[in-house]
C-alpha cells in the first residue's frame, strides 16, 4: 500500500497500544492517512512484549495459568509421553484417557445452565435434537510442539507484520506468525499457518454424509499425503508454500485413479493456490479450475463450501475480521475414540455423530467474527470462529446465511499426535441446520494417520509427476 516511508517509520515507532488507539480515529482522518494507519498499525511486537512468551504465556502465546475454578488446568508442556500400547505401524493412537468417565452431560434439558460456554451452533444442535448431548470430560491441555517450532514462534513475534490490508504476513518462517495477536486477521493467519507436523499421511480417509432422511453413506475415499515447507526452516531459500498435498481417489468407482496435487501458498499477498488434476481415462494432467471461497464442496454432499475445509481455509479478502476476545468454551478435544474408531456404522448415526465417541472439554478460545464486506460475494453473510488458544486451530464455527440466520454449525476434532509432537484437527464437519443433514470430512478411521520422518523430494509434487503416480 503506498505511503511515505518516513511517516511509516514514525508510526511504527509508536507503542503498540497507541497504534491501536490511533486506528480508531480513522473516521476523522483522510483516506490517504487511513491507508497508512492500517498498513503499519499492526506491526510485530516489541522485544519487551515478546518476553511474555515462555513466562506468563506459553511458547506459542496461550495463557499458561489455569482458570480460577480449576476446570482449565495450567499448561505444563502438553502430552509427550507415548502410551505403551501404541503400535506405530498401525497408525492408530490409543486414547491416553480411555479410563476417564464423563464429568456430566449437556443436553436440551440443561443447556441453559451452560449457555455461556456453548457456541451458537452447539445450542442450535441441542435444541434441534433432544437425544443429542455433549459428554464433558476433564480438561487436558495436551498440545505440544517441537523445540524448533517454538524457537521460530519466538523469532516471528518480533519480525512478522501484516501485509496487503491484513490478508497476509511477511517475515514469518515456521512457527506461529503472531503469538501475541492484536486483531482478528492475525488470529486467523495463525490458524491458516498452524502446525500439523512436518509431514502427514492418511493411507485412506473417508467423507461421510447423512442426508435429511437419515441415510448415512461414504461419498469419497482417498489416500492423502501432505508436507509443510513453511515449517521447514532448513530450506534455503524459504519456500513460498504453506503445504503441498497429493490425493488419489479409491472411491467412488467412477473416480478411482483420479489424483490431485495441491499447492497452498503461505501468503496470498504473493501467490495463489493451485490444483492439478490427473484423469486416467485421458492420461493427461490439467490445471483444475479455482476451488475456493463459497464454491460447493461435492465431497460433503454440497452442504459446505470450499473455504469450510478445516472450518476455514484460503483467502480472507471477502470478509472483515473482528477480534471479539477470549472465552471459555466446550469444544471437541482429545477425540481419540472418534478419530481412530474402526467401526463407522457405530460412529455415524442418522442425525449426528454418536455422542458416546466424541469427547468434549472446556478450553479457552479466541473468538473472531467475520462479516461479509459490502459488495463481496459469498453465501455466508457472517461467520464466527472459535480458535483454540493452545494450538491455534479453529475448533468450532457458526455460519449465517444471507438473512443473518444461523445456517451451519462446524466442529473440528483435535487429537495430539504424542509420537510426533503435533496437534491434528484436519477431520472436521458441519451440521446444516436448515437441511437437517451433516457430514464429516477427512476421517481416517481404521487407516489411521502417519507422520513420515523423511520428506519426499520436490520433484514428487510437480504436475509432471502426477501422471506417473496415477492408477489406470
Amino acid at each position: 500500500m503506498p505511503s511515505s516511508s518516513l511517516s511509516k517509520r514514525r508510526y511504527e515507532a509508536l507503542p503498540r497500544r497507541q497504534q491501536a488507539v490511533n486506528s480508531l480515529l480513522k473516521s476523522q482522518i483522510t483516506a490517504g492517512a487511513l491507508c497508512l494507519c492500517f498498513a503499519s498499525a499492526h506491526a510485530a511486537v516489541s522485544p519487551e512484549e515478546a518476553k511474555r512468551l515462555g513466562n506468563e504465556l506459553t511458547g506459542t502465546g496461550a495463557q499458561k495459568a489455569g482458570n480460577k475454578e480449576g476446570t482449565i488446568p495450567a499448561y505444563t508442556g502438553g502430552l509427550t509421553a507415548v502410551p505403551a500400547s501404541f503400535d506405530k505401524s498401525s497408525n492408530l493412537r490409543p486414547d491416553p484417557f480411555a479410563e476417564e468417565k464423563p464429568l456430566f452431560s449437556i443436553d436440551a434439558g440443561n443447556m441453559d445452565r451452560h449457555a455461556e460456554r456453548l457456541s451458537e451452533g452447539t445450542k442450535a444442535l441441542l435444541k434441534a435434537h433432544p437425544d443429542f448431548r455433549l459428554e464433558v470430560y476433564p480438561t487436558h491441555r495436551t498440545v505440544a510442539f517441537p523445540k524448533a517450532m517454538l524457537d521460530n514462534t519466538l523469532a516471528n513475534a518480533t519480525r512478522t507484520k501484516l501485509t496487503d490490508d491484513g490478508l497476509g504476513a511477511t517475515g514469518a518462517r515456521g512457527g506461529v506468525p503472531f503469538p501475541i495477536p492484536a486483531n482478528g486477521n492475525e488470529v486467523m493467519l495463525n490458524h491458516l499457518l498452524r502446525y500439523l507436523g512436518a509431514s502427514l499421511a492418511m493411507p485412506e480417509f473417508s467423507s461421510y454424509f447423512a442426508n435429511r432422511g437419515g441415510k448415512v453413506q461414504p461419498l469419497v475415499k482417498a489416500s492423502w499425503l501432505m508436507d509443510f515447507p513453511y515449517h521447514d526452516d532448513t530450506r534455503m531459500p524459504a519456500s513460498p508454500l504453506y503445504y503441498r498435498s497429493r490425493l488419489a481417489f479409491t472411491f467412488p468407482p467412477n473416480q478411482v485413479g483420479n489424483a490431485i496435487v495441491h499447492h497452498e501458498p503461505a501468503d496470498y499477498s504473493y501467490d495463489e493456490r493451485r490444483y492439478w488434476l490427473y484423469l486416467p481415462g485421458q492420461r493427461r494432467v490439467r490445471q483444475a479450475p479455482e476451488m475456493a471461497y463459497d464454491t460447493p464442496n461435492g465431497g460433503t454432499g454440497g452442504i459446505s463450501t470450499q473455504d469450510d475445509v478445516y472450518l476455514f481455509n484460503g483467502k480472507m479478502d471477502r470478509f472483515d475480521w473482528k477480534l471479539v476476545g477470549k472465552k471459555e468454551l466446550y469444544v471437541p478435544y482429545n477425540t481419540y475414540r472418534f478419530i481412530y474408531n474402526t467401526k463407522p456404522d457405530e460412529v455415524f448415526l442418522p442425525k449426528f455423530i454418536n455422542p458416546q465417541v466424541v469427547r468434549w472439554e472446556l478450553h479457552r478460545v479466541w473468538v473472531v467474527e467475520a462479516t461479509r464486506k459490502p459488495g463481496a460475494r459469498h453465501v455466508y453473510s457472517r461467520r464466527t470462529f472459535y480458535v483454540d488458544e493452545d494450538s491455534w486451530h479453529v475448533l468450532a464455527s457458526d455460519q449465517y446465511d444471507g438473512k443473518g440466520q444461523l445456517w451451519r454449525a462446524g466442529f473440528a476434532y483435535l487429537t495430539q499426535a504424542y509420537d510426533a509432537a503435533a496437534p491434528v484437527s484436519i477431520t472436521a464437519g458441519h451440521y446444516d441446520l436448515a437441511e437437517g443433514a451433516y457430514y464429516v470430512n477427512l476421517w481416517p478411521g481404521a487407516s489411521g494417520i502417519r507422520f513420515p520422518t523423511t520428506l519426499e523430494p520436490d520433484g514428487n509434487w510437480t504436475p509432471e509427476s502426477l501422471a506417473g503416480q496415477g492408477i489406470r
